[in-house]
């Protein structure tokens, strides 16, 4: 099993690394190629471990998108996200739970609601990704980020209830609702303790290779212990994110850079071998539904699909439009969003593992040792959710952004943000400056110092407002750009030479690591694209 799940992972990094080089969407290919392992005879393939996504892979994917988000403008979209986050997997629970349990027969009702919440969580990742490379406004971002940050727990709470009452475990809706909040204000206490404490301990710390891993363990640690007190882990690990994620400020610049590579890293990993394990399941889930009228079954997933992706659009522009109508100026800013972001949020509905995680998850046998109804059918309804979601939206998604032209103007306002800021701060160094070179005799050495800082600050100046005008091919290469790019001529030159040395025997290992760490801080220095 282990090798196996190696194997997978470094197949999926090859197909990914190869997506991002073409500029391909990475999904979808990585799940056809899981279904070709999957058929391959003889090879083994693992079949998908529940625990495995929920405790390993999920929680860090969920903590890296909530330190990378802004509390600010998920606090200021509250609304938007609670209604895509919270009211929308309930409500997709209940409706596709009752399409399935009309069209699938056999299907007892609360089994199908089962299906329903397992279906309910889309998969906000690959949507996420396709709009940062398209542009998308920064609202739009917003919404999918936070609707991704916790319509997982809202799922996963609707999953566990009405999964107990399916196998016979009695839950009365307000047991039901008590279990929801309960595992809310759980998660979110659980959380905020977990960042208070990581934070001090890091600041306290001051040493970065043990900071970054501190940091890699808070997501694990936070799930499991919100989960031992019947919390909920999802919940609490994007607390525990966005607290971080906020206090990230008041660390070391090594630490952060580390951490973001880090972290990117990790992510890059745990979202190809994900994928990959998507297809690879395909071979399990036929072998649960054979003997069955394959037309029935088709008539099933068809419904089932399009039940999932129409009642997101059913519910996204009521939500977004009908509170400004009812509560018109009595809910504060919330700028009304035009129908085109509308309708790009409503299609970005991809469904992704953990709705394959909780499927898994479904007992064989309810609390009285029958079989757990249609678990077979269940596991192909998921699996062709999932599938067709991603073929059906996935794919069309960049085309949908382009031909409505969804696209901010953000940069523009950051770079024009920037600039201003960039220049309150150069004044102020400049200002401290002037005070430092007041204390120093005119013949001191140290002089040369201020005037290498001054032409330094006056370079970050220049650099911020230089990004304001048009681009290189309508002015040339800036004096800014041509400093840094000549600068980066001489630092590879010097690189060069110490390899030299070191090759030539002149210098040893150590010393050589020593002047390229050095160089190589004075080049991401420079790198403006870094």
């Amino acid at each position: 099993m282990s090798a196996s799940l190696l194997v997978i992972a470094v197949v999926a990094l090859a197909v990914a690394a190869l997506c991002r080089r073409h500029g391909l969407s990475s999904p979808l290919i990585l799940v056809t190629v899981g279904l070709a392992i999957g058929w391959i005879p003889g090879l083994p393939t693992p079949e998908l471990n529940p625990e495995l996504v929920l405790f390993l892979i999920l929680p860090p994917l969920l903590y890296s998108a909530a330190q990378e988000s802004s509390y600010q403008a998920i606090r200021a979209r509250w609304r938007g996200i609670a209604a895509l986050a919270v009211g929308l997997p309930l409500v997709t629970t209940v409706v596709v739970g009752f399409v399935a349990h009309l069209t699938v027969p056999n299907l007892p009702l609360s089994a199908a609601l089962v299906l329903g919440a397992v279906v309910a969580p889309p998969d906000a990742v690959s949507a996420q990704a396709i709009g940062r490379r398209l542009g998308l406004p920064r609202p739009v971002m917003t919404l999918l980020g936070g609707e991704s940050l916790l319509n997982d727990a809202t799922a996963l709470t609707a999953f566990r209830i009405a999964l107990a009452a399916a196998i016979g475990l009695t839950a009365s809706l307000s047991e039901g609702l008590l279990t929801f909040a309960v595992a809310a204000v759980g998660g979110l206490v659980v959380g905020l303790l977990f960042g208070v404490a990581v934070s001090w301990v890091r600041i306290w710390l001051t040493d970065p290779p043990m900071e970054t891993a501190i940091g890699i363990m808070v997501p694990f640690a936070t799930y499991f212990v919100a989960e031992q007190l019947h919390c909920s882990g999802v919940i609490g690990v994007v607390t525990a994110g966005l607290f971080l994620g906020q206090r990230s400020v008041r660390l070391g610049y090594a630490t952060r850079l580390q951490d973001e590579a880090v972290r990117k890293s990790i992510d890059v990993i745990l979202e190809s071998f994900v994928f990959l394990l998507i297809g690879v399941q395909m071979p399990f889930i036929i072998e649960g539904v054979e003997g069955e009228s394959w037309v029935q079954v088709a008539i099933d997933a068809a419904a089932v699909l399009t039940a999932t992706i129409v009642i997101r659009f059913l519910w996204v522009y009521p939500a977004a439009y009908l509170p400004g109508v009812i509560f018109r100026g009595k809910l504060g800013p919330d700028p009304r969003p035009t129908p085109a972001s509308v309708f790009v949020v409503s299609w970005a509905g991809m469904r992704g593992v953990v709705s394959l995680a909780a499927a898994f998850g479904i007992p064989l046998t309810t609390q009285s040792g029958e079989p757990f109804p249609a678990r077979a059918e269940i596991l192909l309804l998921t699996f062709v959710v999932v599938v067709g979601t991603l073929l059906i939206q996935g794919t069309t998604l960049p085309w949908v952004i382009r031909k409505l032209g969804v696209t901010g103007d953000e940069r523009a306002q950051d770079r024009l943000a920037y600039a201003a800021a960039q220049d309150r701060a150069s004044r102020e160094a400049e200002r401290r400056l002037e005070e430092i070179a007041a204390g120093l005799a005119d013949d001191d050495p140290r002089r040369m110092q201020v005037v290498l800082m001054r032409k330094w600050i006056a370079s970050q100046r220049n650099v911020a407002w230089e990004e304001l005008g048009r681009g290189p091919e309508a002015i040339g290469e800036s004096p800014t750009a041509a400093g840094s790019r000549i600068r980066t001529e001489l630092l590879h030159l010097q690189r060069k030479v110490f390899i030299e040395e070191r090759d030539a025997g002149r210098i040893d290992d150590e010393v050589l690591r020593i002047a390229l760490r050095r160089l190589d801080f004075a080049e991401g220095q420079g790198d403006r694209d870094a």
